[in-house]
C-alpha cells in the first residue's frame, strides 16, 4: 500500500475552545443548518468519542476529480479525540472517492493552536492510502484544501456572526 501526504495551515481570529467545539464536536449538528448542501451528518455508531461512525450526505456536487469521481457522500471513522488540547484524528473508510478505486482510506488530523492573539492556528494534515498506481495532481489536492477551507470558512463566518456561540 502507498501514501501520499500533505499538511496546510490557517489562522483565525477564533479561539482554539470555540472553533473546536463548532467544527469537530458539534459540525453534525452544524453543518446541516448554515452549510449550503450539506444535507445532513449523522452518528451511524457512537455519539462523537473514539470508533465514532458518521455519515455524511451532500446534495451539491464538488468538481470532478482527475480520478474521476463526483462526492456526493462520505463516511468517516473517529480515531482520537483529544478535547484539553483541542486535536482530533479522523479516517475517511467509505464514500465516492474510495468506492471502485484504488484508494482505500484518507487519515486526516487536525490540531487547533492558540496564537496568542486570540484566535488560533489551524493545524491539517492528510494521508491518502492507495493499492496500486493511483496518481492525485495538484489540481486534485488543491479541490480537496478547497472544500475543506469552505467547510472551515463557513463556520468560521457564523461564529464571527454569533459571539456568543459555543463561548
Amino acid at each position: 500500500m502507498s501514501a501520499f501526504s500533505f499538511a496546510h495551515e490557517v489562522e483565525s481570529p477564533i479561539s482554539p475552545r470555540r472553533i473546536f467545539k463548532a467544527l469537530i464536536l458539534d459540525s453534525h449538528t452544524l453543518l446541516p443548518k448554515i452549510m449550503p448542501g450539506s444535507n445532513s451528518v449523522v452518528f451511524l455508531q457512537g455519539h462523537g468519542a473514539p470508533s465514532s461512525l458518521t455519515f455524511c450526505l451532500f446534495s451539491f456536487h464538488h468538481p470532478p476529480l482527475s480520478i474521476g469521481c463526483l462526492i456526493r457522500y462520505a463516511k468517516h471513522r473517529i480515531d482520537e479525540l483529544d478535547r484539553e488540547n483541542c486535536r482530533c484524528k479522523y479516517t475517511l473508510i467509505d464514500g465516492d472517492i474510495i468506492d471502485d478505486r484504488k484508494l482505500k482510506m484518507v487519515e486526516y488530523e487536525v490540531e487547533f493552536v492558540d496564537d496568542s492573539r486570540g484566535g488560533c492556528i489551524c493545524k491539517m494534515s492528510s494521508k491518502y492510502f492507495s493499492d496500486g498506481d493511483i496518481e492525485f495532481g495538484d489540481e486534485d489536492i488543491e479541490i480537496g484544501k478547497d472544500k475543506a477551507m469552505e467547510v472551515y470558512r463557513v463556520i468560521e463566518a457564523y461564529l464571527l456572526a454569533n459571539p456568543d456561540a459555543y463561548a
